[in-house]
């Protein structure tokens, strides 16, 4: 009796309709809204912000994102690393150039920046698919990272090669630099992140979203009904490339403050985030959270109980995680395609019957 929906009843189209039809949903998705932004603020920390928070928040951005290009269109990419290099040079560009513009239009605007060259390299998703265009979105990759490894006008021309970001208020209050405030900096994200969320679940449940489902299905039945293919794969890459984007510009810019393009951004970038989407969910914006989450959280917990608690050395608990995660990988694939965000939706189920058999 601890899920039920006895006495809810809906008398429109649109209520039924609704993100979280079930009243219980609704409450609990409003609670965990209001506990993050009212009540963490106050008890955060710069530990939990820099090892847990900042990185789940920043990657489930970087999830939605490549969610909606794999998960809901069906376009394989390898490439999420260098686009989220895209939004971070991007934005440190456009950060030293009007220093007087607000940060959070930089990013905005580093987010667009980095749609446009996503559509491009998504160019090729017109005539080629499956492995070929996974094979393409790499070649993205290792382009994007050597063009900002050898063209000094993306780093300013520093001698290091690295760029900074600089320091930046909001309302008074820093969010990028050494000395800002962890509850000012979580709140910042943790905007982004809530519409990052809002906007993609409308997406995806819209018009375009239909369309990107109905190319991931079957794209040749889906031009017969009347569906561009053009307009449907081009706007997943511009989508899809304008929240890896955000993620890219929030992770150098408020989470590192100084990135070296092939250490911060490399291949082992995009496997990390298509590892959250295909653990948390393929075509679920609650499975990026989730993902995410696992992704985030796996090795501190595996370092503070391992090396922490038992003593292992550091490097046998780094390649434990290794294993635990390509395992994990291997038995998503195979047993439940659609991740943590499925098993979450029988778990639901599981408790709307419990503890009738029926």
């Amino acid at each position: 009796m601890l899920y039920r929906e006895a006495g809810d009843f809906k008398t429109t189209y649109r209520e039924d309709g609704q993100t979280f039809p079930i009243r219980l949903d609704r409450t609990a998705y409003f609670a965990i809204l209001a506990v993050a932004a009212l009540f963490v603020p106050f008890v955060i920390n710069d530990y939990w912000l820099n090892a847990v928070l900042l990185p789940f928040l920043i990657y489930a951005i970087a999830a939605m994102g490549l969610n909606i290009l794999t998960g809901y269109c069906g376009q394989v990419s390898l490439g999420t690393g260098a686009f989220m290099a895209v939004g971070a040079y991007a934005c440190y560009k456009l950060m030293t150039a009007f220093p007087d513009i607000n940060i959070a239009i930089h990013i905005v605007l580093s987010g667009f920046i980095t749609a446009g060259v996503g559509m491009l390299f998504g160019l090729p998703s017109l005539r080629i698919k499956g492995f070929y265009l996974a094979v393409a979105t790499l070649a993205a990759q290792f382009f994007l990272v050597w063009l900002f490894n050898r063209v000094p006008w993306f780093y300013n021309y520093s001698a290091s090669g690295q760029i900074n970001a600089p320091e930046r208020t909001l309302a008074g209050f820093r969010i990028t630099g050494p000395e800002t405030q962890a509850w000012a900096v979580y709140l910042f994200c943790l905007v982004f992140v809530v519409a990052s969320a809002w906007i993609c679940r409308n997406l995806t449940r819209g018009a375009m979203g239909r369309k990107w489902m109905a190319i991931r299905d079957m794209d040749i039945a889906a031009e017969i009904i009347g569906v561009n293919p053009l307009r449907a794969k081009l706007s997943a890459f511009g989508v899809s490339s304008f929240f890896v984007g955000i993620s890219g510009a929030l992770f150098f810019s408020v989470y590192l403050g100084a990135v070296e393009v092939g250490e911060a951004f490399g291949i082992n970038k995009s496997f990390l985030v298509l590892f959250m989407v295909i653990i948390g969910g393929l075509g679920s914006i609650l499975g990026s959270f989730l993902g995410a989450a696992f992704m985030v959280l796996l090795p501190v917990l595996l370092k503070n109980v391992l090396v922490g608690g038992l003593g292992w050395p550091t490097d046998l608990a780094a390649h434990l995680e290794y294993m635990i995660v390509g395992g994990l990988i291997i038995f998503f694939l195979i047993v439940e395609p659609h991740g943590l965000a499925q098993l979450w939706r029988i778990t639901k189920e599981k408790l709307r019957l419990w503890p009738f058999p029926h």
